[in-house]
């Protein structure tokens, strides 16, 4: 894919989804079922990342323990009908990456990402997402040629409702980090994330 390959193609792509959806009409079509709380939720989310050496340009093998602070934003109420009912949001989140191998160091960023959830079902809701945002770290990985990084992710999920407006959530997303190009060397991570969490 040509944002793993080229992290000037993955910034394009991350920029045109996140301007899309932050300047999306917030007024449903005629097809809208129902009203969501346009105050949004917080979530908080832990799991655990892993690189792909040999995926695209990247080298090393890095693992990471992941804790991510997140608010959703919807800017289109529920709309459609059947399986395809949904809403449109905008995730801002603080992800805070901890390495632990081949170093320990944390990694910080601001995510802005774009989400489509499929609401037919109240119980169980699954979402897919992409986007990203800059990142910094002090670690110190053979390859990355710089501290303030670009984080460019896609991902899908679910959310399953234990009670009220509380619900469990499972992720998986791709993420990929380099620098742009800006300094050398410039070997890119590209990594998998599991995540679980719950909003609240």
């Amino acid at each position: 894919m040509c944002f793993v390959r080229k992290s000037s193609c993955g910034y394009l792509l991350a920029t045109v989804i996140f301007v899309c959806f932050l300047t999306a009409p917030r007024v449903g079509s005629a097809a809208v079922v129902k009203t969501v709380d346009n105050h949004g939720t917080w979530s908080l989310l832990g799991g655990y990342g892993f690189t792909h050496p040999g995926m695209g340009k990247t080298k090393k093998w890095v693992e990471t323990v992941d804790l991510i602070f997140q608010h959703e934003q919807v800017l289109i109420d529920q709309i459609g009908s059947s399986w395809y009912q949904g809403r449109h949001s905008l995730l801002v989140e603080l992800p805070v990456y901890l390495v632990v191998d081949p170093v320990l160091e944390p990694m910080v960023a601001l995510n802005f990402l774009a989400c489509w959830t499929f609401t037919a079902n109240d119980e169980s809701l699954p979402y897919v997402f992409g986007g990203g945002g800059p990142l910094y770290t002090d670690a110190e990985i053979q390859g990355m040629g710089a501290h303030l990084n670009g984080n460019y992710l896609f991902g899908a999920g679910l959310r399953y409702k234990i009670r009220g407006d509380r619900y469990l959530k499972f992720e998986y997303r791709f993420n990929h980090i380099s620098n742009g190009g800006r300094k050398d060397p410039n070997d890119p991570l590209n990594s998998s994330k599991i995540l679980f969490g719950i909003t609240f």
